[in-house]
């Protein structure tokens, strides 16, 4: 009997929900109790300098140095009044999680007396080790230094008895080395040309923030059951499992009872995470077996890619206060619905207009198909590089299956939205009528309905979807750093934004009225980018062909994605927008093509070794005891005897398999061995996306073979029926 399996299961049996305390309180009492926030500053600053740093939150204004001493004082006198020891700089190196390393308050005066201490420039900068942090090439192992510096617009928050302040990372040279500072980046240029394109609507529009609400999918396994896996351990996904005879295919998990274990968690994680001012508002169950889904409140994109990771990383501690392991790989398990983290991504000006939203008015209508219209075509001549920012090796085994989006880059509207595309591309305006009357007359109507979130049906096989009022990117893996794909979509709108505004303006100095102008250009858009809309099933193989007929891009694997980053057109869009230089692209290029083949390199030694050291030693035991049955059985009744067929069977479908696994294996290392000595991250990435991870699959249909057929007490690795289901 595998003990550690079964004494798993007795371990899991006698769980009993962790019991917390609730808190009472209304959620306005306690919300965002352990953040430097508004009402915080407004207690501790004094009035002028609270001006300031208002400013660089709300108008993108550069905090001046100077006042950096009198925040800091106040950041230590708060965090000192809750107990706080220590600070620490929190930034989003390119290693997919976050960093930190604390420093005391304490400190000694120069007479030896003890201090706390804590000032502007301990605050504004910091220096960790650059070199022991991916980076691609910018830094050899002997240039360790690097700079972390204060984000203002990201308030400062405490975790246990700690200050944290979000920072970003950078080079000595410069160059980032983190996700935080091209997402900035990023916001400021779409922030610059959206706000520019709405002043043809409203001269109010100063400010555009792009918005995020991202939902988070993950699954919970009981730490007995989790140890017990060393798959799950070490790569987060089971490389072996046969299915479970039930599985998600009744959907009577989805929405159903939360079971109390899993409620028990989700209250505790809640709490903390609105103390951190983190607006979490839904919760349940997802399609799959301990399965949950939460999301909060729509914030400004920079806060919100902050939340998501304060958010993974408080999840997964508080976890194991109630004996469970977060699982938030894309696909831990073959045959059941991936986790995702859909990015619903909207842009709002500081005049409190959604500007994918449409209004009541033609003008206003007109102001949202050109934020409609132009992200669409945004979408369309960047897809490939939209692809790339959700590119992973755990997204690999997600998309194309389980309501997870295929890796063909669409654009669903819902057919009323489709009629008005179709309507406003048809139209040919009369010179006779008045401005108003000919957007009225472009729109066919006079106003579109408001779009409400049931407007349409949801395509979940689209991986861009409107939903009413915002885009869903659907493709986003819930691994992820949100920031990826948020600094690519804000970019590529601010691109397409810049542009149009330059044809409107080229237009109207040619004597074209500026309604005009619009729509000209947008019906060009319009025809110029239909071919990505798509309304049906993104699974189907005749879309596939479809696809391909009209030119999208179909990119199945990350190392195929990724080696868009450093086309002309990728490097040439990034220059002109200040986001990334060549050498930041080259360099991100070439750090998440190794991460690729590190993930897959270590996955094979895991394939290796559960398949060699605990599945064929489990599976020859079983077999040596149908052979001493078979012996004794021929002592009994003779050779010639039918009560042997069964075990001789067996006996030669195990022999098979176990045959089948090794030679596999055999296989797959000597193509590993091959792929490391590749001269290229790039080459060998590409190699072991290829060559090596094929080996998986067939290795696996034999491993899960011998599930079936290995007495279930010699079966030495929790099964999906137990992982899944055990409470």
């Amino acid at each position: 009997m595998s003990t550690l399996r079964f004494k798993a299961l007795e371990d899991v049996m006698k769980r009993q929900p962790v019991q917390i305390d609730s808190v009472e309180v209304p959620v306005s009492e306690y919300f965002g109790e352990n953040v430097f926030g508004k009402k915080v500053m407004q207690n501790y600053l004094a009035s002028d300098v609270y001006k300031q740093v208002m400013a660089c939150i709300q108008d993108g204004k550069q905090i001046d140095r100077s006042i950096a001493d009198n925040v800091a004082l106040a950041m230590k006198a708060w965090a000192i009044s809750k107990g706080v020891t220590h600070y620490t700089h929190w930034f989003q190196p390119l290693t997919g999680l976050t960093a930190e390393k604390h420093d005391a308050f304490f400190d000694l005066s120069s007479d030896g007396n003890a201090i706390e201490k804590f000032e502007g420039n301990q605050l504004a900068q910091q220096e960790p080790d650059a070199s022991s942090f991916p980076n691609g090439g910018i830094r050899n192992t002997f240039e360790a230094r690097g700079y972390t510096a204060w984000d203002p617009s990201s308030p400062a928050f405490i975790i246990g008895q700690t200050l944290c302040v979000p920072t970003i990372f950078v080079a000595y040279t410069g160059e980032a080395l983190d996700y935080k500072t091209p997402l900035l980046k990023a916001l400021h240029a779409v922030d610059k040309a959206a706000v520019n394109v709405c002043k043809y609507f409203d001269k109010d529009v100063t400010k555009v923030n792009a918005t995020l609400g991202w939902e988070q999918e993950y699954f919970l396994i009981d730490t007995a059951l989790y140890n017990a896996r060393p798959d799950l351990v070490l790569t987060g996904r089971t490389l072996f499992g046969k299915s479970s005879s039930k599985g998600q295919q009744l959907d009577d998990h989805y929405f159903g009872s939360i079971p109390d274990r899993a409620a028990a968690f989700m209250k505790d994680y809640e709490q903390e995470s609105l103390r951190l001012g983190i607006p979490v508002k839904t919760r349940h169950n997802e399609v799959a077996p301990n399965q949950f889904e939460c999301a909060p409140v729509f914030e400004e994109a920079n806060l919100a890619v902050d939340h998501t990771e304060l958010l993974m990383d408080l999840m997964g501690k508080l976890a194991i206060k109630h004996n469970f392991k977060i699982l938030l790989h894309e696909k831990p398990f073959a045959g059941m619905n991936g986790s995702g983290k859909h990015n619903n991504w909207s842009l709002a000006t500081n005049t409190g207009v959604n500007l994918l939203s449409p209004g009541k008015t033609p003008r206003n209508n007109l102001r949202f198909l050109t934020f409609f219209i132009n992200t669409i075509k945004a979408v369309h001549d960047y897809s490939d590089l939209l692809r790339s920012s959700i590119a992973s090796a755990s997204n690999d085994h997600r998309l194309g299956a389980n309501e997870a989006p295929p890796a063909i880059i669409s654009i669903f509207i819902g057919s009323q939205l489709t009629a008005v595309l179709n309507d406003l591309e048809k139209k040919v305006p009369s010179k006779k009528m008045t401005p108003d009357e000919k957007t009225e007359l472009k729109l066919n109507i006079g106003k579109i309905p408001q779009i409400l979130l049931d407007n349409t049906d949801r395509n979940r096989t689209s991986p861009f979807a409107f939903t009413g009022n915002k885009f869903e990117l659907r493709a986003v893996g819930s691994s992820a750093n949100c920031a990826s794909a948020m600094t690519v979509l804000n970019t590529i709108v601010a691109k397409q934004l810049i542009e149009f505004e330059k044809e409107v303006d080229g237009m109207i100095k040619k004597g074209i009225q500026k309604d005009e102008a619009i729509f000209k250009i947008l019906r060009g858009y319009i025809v110029h980018s239909k071919k990505i809309l798509f309304e049906g099933n993104g699974y189907s193989s005749e879309w596939e062909k479809e696809a391909k007929k009209r030119g999208l891009p179909n990119i199945k694997t990350t190392p195929g994605a990724l080696d868009v980053l450093t086309t002309p057109k990728v490097k040439s869009l990034y220059k002109e927008l200040d986001i990334m230089s060549e050498v930041e692209l080259e360099a991100r290029h070439e750090i998440d093509l190794e991460n690729y083949k590190l993930k897959i390199e270590i996955e094979s030694r895991m394939v290796t070794e559960l398949a060699l050291n605990v599945v064929i030693p489990s599976a020859l035991k079983f077999q040596n005891a149908l052979l001493e049955n078979v012996t004794a059985l021929i002592n009994v009744y003779g050779k010639k005897t039918d009560l042997i067929k069964a075990q001789s069977d067996t006996i030669t479908a195990i022999s098979q398999a176990v045959n089948a696994i090794k030679t596999n294996v055999d296989a797959m290392n000597k193509e590993k061995e091959k792929a490391n000595t590749l001269p290229s991250a790039g080459k060998q990435a590409h190699a072991y996306c290829d060559k090596v991870k094929p080996y998986f699959d067939v290795v696996r249909e034999n491993v899960d073979n011998l599930e079936l057929i290995v007495a279930d007490e010699l079966w030495p690795l929790p099964k999906y029926r137990e992982l899944l289901f055990t409470r």
